[in-house]
């Protein structure tokens, strides 16, 4: 897939789709929140105001306070490809994202989501 489609991807259309595959396992929209702000550095507040400007995922990791330092401790396989091996840094912050919304639809404890 064009990473340049990816980007241009608006997070208020997808954020939708975390919240139902949360919701389908037992998980929370507050659980969901917590991963995403943890990961991305924004409070709940700046969250749902960047989902309510409508931003893209370029403009949504642009716009990141800060980038959680444990990021990078994020591994393992979404969609195919191992995460700490992805060389466009735009792209692995999206992934890291998707990666942390799977754990926590799997069931995983929230320590070791947010790899505290």
């Amino acid at each position: 897939m064009d990473n340049q489609r990816v980007f241009r991807y608006a997070f208020a259309s997808i954020y939708p789709h975390y919240i139902q595959k949360a919701e389908k396992k037992g998980r929370s929209q507050e659980e969901l929140d917590t991963v995403i702000c943890w990961l991305t550095g924004y409070s709940r507040k700046q969250l749902h105001q960047q989902i309510e400007k409508k931003v893209d995922l370029e403009a949504f990791f642009d716009q990141a306070p800060q980038l959680h330092p444990n990021a990078s401790l994020i591994t393992g396989l979404i969609c195919g490809y191992r995460v700490e091996e992805i060389e466009d840094k735009l792209m692995q912050k999206i992934r890291y994202m998707d990666k942390l919304v799977d754990e926590l639809a799997k069931g995983k404890k929230m320590e070791k989501i947010l790899r505290s």
